[in-house]
């Protein structure tokens, strides 16, 4: 078996400034290795890490994802550059297309095809955490300098002036096949979420087992530990649900697709009619046991020490545990 390391998610952790200081400090004293934090239409992905950066020494700290239609590829180049000198080198870019609802609902812009927009997009990051050269490109999507219809014709190449970073690795959220195939080519790893460890090669194993030496499979894993199995899988089944009903149209869903690659595309499909519907309960209540059991980290302890032989068996480098509370957080990090 493989070693894993030990993220955890901070996703759903409200408060302020000295709550998001505490949860740090405990996930660095109990041994996680990193942090990762998440961005959808409320909290940005990268302020947190700014504070998390202040006060703690050893631990990663990780997006998981932060949105690419949401800023240029150098605003990303900006922020990236200035949490690494913050934090001495610590970030791990997890990036993501997230999908039409939010891309246009909120950030009002339009949907791009996500393989080419994902493709240019880490490329001209790639050249802006270099700073080796003036940043120019020229693409489909990206071109910079400006020079569209409506350009003022005085934008010019221009270099980053903080300190480079090239080796900031950048892994992608990628779920759909040719998207996978692309994170495998040009990023540093993947980002996958509603992962399982005993289906992962029915959806990822063709394209995965084309990947470099020392390419990141990261995914982000629910995980309720207590005494009462049948509670603990209620505790996560809203998240799967959410996800495969929710987060998207009945049209367009990439989790529910890549459920569905995994065997479960009729339970995929009641999911979402009865979400879409608007009884979230009976969308939750749809979630199957096996489903559940197979996505999560849940029950006793002693169970979630035997399902991550399965985890562990398999391509994943880092787990990101979201716990469903917080008094999870040290009894997880003793299985590690």
């Amino acid at each position: 078996m493989s070693k894993v390391a030990l993220g955890l998610s901070l996703a759903g952790i409200r408060g302020d400034a000295a709550t998001l200081a505490a949860v740090a400090r405990r996930a660095e004293e109990s041994g996680y290795d990193s942090v990762w934090t998440n961005e959808a239409w409320g909290n940005d992905a990268f302020t947190p890490l700014g504070v998390i950066a202040a006060v703690t020494s050893r631990l990663g700290l990780g997006t998981a994802i932060a949105q690419i239609p949401a800023r240029t590829p150098a605003t990303t180049a900006m922020t990236a550059l200035t949490l690494q000198q913050l934090s001495g080198g610590r970030l791990t870019l997890g990036l993501g297309a997230s999908g039409p609802q939010v891309v246009e609902g909120w950030h009002g812009v339009p949907f791009r095809q996500p393989v080419r927009m994902t493709s240019e997009y880490l490329a001209v990051l790639r050249k802006a955490l270099a700073a080796k050269e003036r940043l120019e490109f020229a693409g489909s999507i990206y071109t910079i300098p400006y020079a569209g219809a409506d350009a003022t014709g005085q934008g010019r190449p221009l270099r980053s002036t903080m300190p480079p970073a090239p080796d900031t690795p950048i892994l992608v959220a990628a779920m759909g096949p040719k998207n996978v195939a692309m994170t495998v080519a040009e990023a540093d790893g993947l980002l996958p979420y509603l992962w399982s460890p005993t289906r992962w090669s029915a959806a990822w194993g063709e394209t995965l087992a084309k990947a470099p030496a020392g390419f990141q499979v990261a995914p982000t894993v629910l995980a309720c530990v207590g005494d009462d199995l049948d509670k603990c899988r209620d505790q996560v089944r809203p998240r799967i649900a959410l996800h495969i009903g929710g987060m998207g149209s009945k049209k367009t869903n990439f989790y529910a697709a890549l459920v569905s690659r995994y065997g479960y595309e009729a339970e995929a499909g009641h999911i979402q009619d009865l979400f879409l519907s608007g009884d979230r309960a009976g969308a939750c209540a749809a979630v199957p046991d096996e489903l559940v059991d197979d996505l999560a980290l849940v029950g006793p302890l002693e169970r979630i020490a035997d399902q991550l032989a399965a985890w562990r068996d398999g391509p994943v480098t880092t787990m990101i545990i979201e716990p469903a509370d917080l008094s999870m957080l040290e009894p997880i990090a003793s299985l590690w």
